[in-house]
């Protein structure tokens, strides 16, 4: 037979919350990471297109 009662919960419930630990948040990273090569690359495009342009006209 269970210790606990039927209509007791699962869980323990108290008054101070549990902290999450503090790890480095690797997907949060990742995202950033990914929106500075996307502006990276369009920089380049971007530069590469103006020179490309400059250099035809003259």
């Amino acid at each position: 037979m269970s210790p606990r009662s039927p209509g007791s919960p699962s869980r323990r419930r108290g008054a101070t919350p549990h902290r999450r630990s503090h790890r480095l948040d690797w997907t949060l990273l990742d995202r950033w990471l990914d929106r500075l090569v996307i502006l990276a690359v369009i920089t380049a495009l971007l530069m590469g297109g103006a020179a490309l342009i400059v250099s035809l006209v003259l």
